[in-house]
């Protein structure tokens, strides 16, 4: 790759040929394993997911981290991979591992794996294939000869007997079969509409977790995985570019509010802002001297009910706007900002009005993608970002306001305008990732 590489700290990609494959579980089951060894191993996460790395927090201890190939240019996401001191870096795919944006595909796992010269694992969901478990492997190198392919994990094998079958197939093949992990249904994880159900709300996460270690533990040639790791490339100094909104930031943080980039806050810290955290499921008001709100993404809807009733919450958000504290929300955020949520039920529930639209559960239909947005004048970022949208809310009233965003699709399709701009209160459905030059 032409550039000086960091000898102490090594990485892998889990990927696989679709999603629903087993590559989370294999990834939870590597971290909890090493750090039972006394191995410090982190993780992060290809692309835009915000469930998976809560995830992977919970089973090594360490934060996890979004590399996003679409998004982040690889300064950015050399300077991410490598801000640590884990010795391993555990790096888990997204959907399929050549699945990307738009009709190029662009921003895959496979893409961040060449980014980053890291070798590729394939978890292969060997369920209802025998021999011909093979094939994926054998179709990836065909169609990306420049990755490196470091060798297969099947997954779901249902006996021995089919175990033997697909280490034949490698064997004659010449592929590395790092081990079969058999059928388990306690290893499955159970889903919601916006992905896996998130950790908190496993009271059985912890046994969950170490089932999955000893899964892998026990069938995986665990040696020779961490010998396939490479070296990553040196550190550098990229940040997301996104611009703090304030110099002391309220950030919501709790069950309704936990979607959020890590990398986003540590690039305002870095920047000299100050993150405070505060619940407003708890019925915490923001930080009264905060000068900056920021309402990420979440579950509001699954909690609007509690938030409707939440006065102290909704009177301090009313405070720091009379004052002109910058007030920002992203999708769920944004959400709450309105003038109230619609649940499936078709009961209203009254959020804060700092803005003056309301949003709907009742007819639900999905908006999912990569967006390039450029801020409109009077957003609390200037600018040109890459962004992404995954929510099934639908607006039940427009906002009168000026729209937040100018949007364009993954292919450079424009987009309705996205969001709403109300005095210093501002948001949108949009996920703000990384500064960018794709909006024209």
């Amino acid at each position: 790759m032409g550039r000086d590489l960091v000898t102490q700290r090594r990485s892998i990609l889990i990927a696989a040929p679709a999603s629903n494959s087993g590559k989370t579980t294999v990834t939870l089951g590597l971290l909890r394993h090493l750090s039972k060894r006394g191995i410090r191993v982190r993780a992060a996460k290809s692309g835009p997911d915000y469930i998976d790395p809560l995830f992977h927090q919970a089973a090594c201890g360490l934060p996890s981290v979004n590399l996003d190939a679409w998004a982040m240019p690889g300064e950015v996401l050399i300077a991410a991979a490598t801000t640590g001191t884990e010795k391993f870096l555990i790096i888990e795919g997204a959907m399929g591992v050549l699945d990307g944006a738009g009709r190029q595909g662009t921003g895959s796992a496979a893409d961040l794996a060449e980014i980053l010269g890291v070798p590729v694992i394939l978890v292969i969901d060997a369920a209802r294939l025998g021999h011909s478990a093979i094939l994926p492997a054998l179709g990836l190198q065909s169609a990306r000869p420049g990755l490196v392919l470091a060798g297969i994990i099947a997954n779901r094998v249902a006996s021995l007997r089919h175990q033997q079958m697909i280490t034949a197939a490698a064997e004659a093949h010449g592929l590395t079969l790092l081990g079969c992990i058999h059928r388990n249904p306690a290893l499955e994880l159970p889903s919601r509409h916006l992905g896996l159900v998130p950790p908190h709300e496993h009271p059985g996460l912890e046994a969950f977790l170490d089932a999955a270690a000893q899964s892998v533990g026990s069938s995986l040639r665990i040696a020779g995985l961490l010998a396939a790791a490479a070296p990553l490339p040196a550190p550098t100094s990229g940040n997301c570019g996104i611009a703090p909104p304030g110099q002391r930031i309220a950030i919501a943080r709790d069950q309704a509010f936990c979607f959020l980039y890590t990398h986003l806050v540590a690039n305002w810290r870095r920047q000299g802002a100050e993150p405070v955290f505060f619940s407003p499921l708890n019925d915490e008001a923001p930080d009264a001297g905060a000068d900056a709100v920021f309402l990420p993404g979440g579950y509001p809807e699954l909690h609007a009910g509690r938030l409707a009733a939440c006065l102290r919450f909704r009177a301090g958000m009313q405070a720091l706007t009379g004052k002109g504290a910058v007030i920002y929300g992203e999708c769920g955020g944004f959400m709450v900002l309105g003038e109230g949520i619609e649940d499936s039920d078709g009961h209203h529930h009254a959020m804060t009005g700092l803005l003056n639209h309301s949003t709907s559960f009742q007819h639900p239909r999905l908006q999912l993608g990569y967006r390039s947005v450029r801020a409109a004048p009077g957003a609390p970022f200037e600018g040109s970002f890459a962004a992404h949208e995954f929510h099934y809310a639908a607006m039940a009233s427009a906002s009168a306001s000026p729209p937040l965003f100018h949007a364009l699709d993954a292919d450079g399709a424009e987009l309705r305008p996205m969001g709403a701009i109300r005095g210093n209160v501002s948001g949108s459905f949009a996920h703000l990732i990384c500064a960018s030059s794709r909006y024209p």
